[in-house]
């Protein structure tokens, strides 16, 4: 099994992307398992104690304000949502991005897939809500989206070329 190597600059690029893809991964996955064990109640004391020194200083502050406001909007049903999105969000990053820096061809139409469908998501929620960490994110993800399908080509070349 050949592990994936660069042999240009979008290939590093692509490299560099899949790589903050698991990373993401990763955080997402521990983020659910944290949210399946901490109860809503904790989350709640954690972020207001976490805010409470900000807001007496700045009773306007749009972070610490939109935190306690997410915080005191957590319920049993929504934490277990977040969780399970979370941990499998991150769990198929993990698998996908293992996969594709393994060179498994498979890979790459359920990365582009997967991102397809994050992506529509996302669109939803910038219709609904807009904010500029959203469209960053829809905009890498897109870029992710093209040089996987630009990886994908090639790799397919590769392959046809060596039987």
């Amino acid at each position: 099994m050949s592990r994936f190597k660069a042999r240009d600059p979008l290939d590093l690029i692509f490299e560099i992307g899949i790589i903050l893809k698991g990373l993401d991964g990763v955080l997402e996955t521990i983020g659910g398992l944290l949210l399946l064990v901490v109860t809503p109640a904790t989350i709640n004391t954690l972020v207001s104690r976490l805010t409470q020194h900000e807001l007496s200083e700045d009773p306007n502050d749009f972070i610490a304000g939109h935190l306690l406001g997410y915080a005191h909007g957590l319920t049993g049903t929504a934490v277990t949502f977040a969780a399970l999105y979370l941990l499998v969000h991150g769990i198929v990053k993990i698998v996908l991005v293992a996969a594709l820096l393994r060179n498994q061809v498979w890979a790459y139409p359920w990365m582009i897939g997967f991102l397809w469908i994050f992506i529509g998501y996302q669109m939803y929620r910038l219709v609904l809500s807009p904010t500029f960490g959203l469209s960053a994110l829809t905009i890498f993800d897109a870029v992710i989206v093209w040089l996987t399908w630009r990886e994908w080509r090639k790799q397919a070349a590769d392959r046809a070329i060596r039987p």
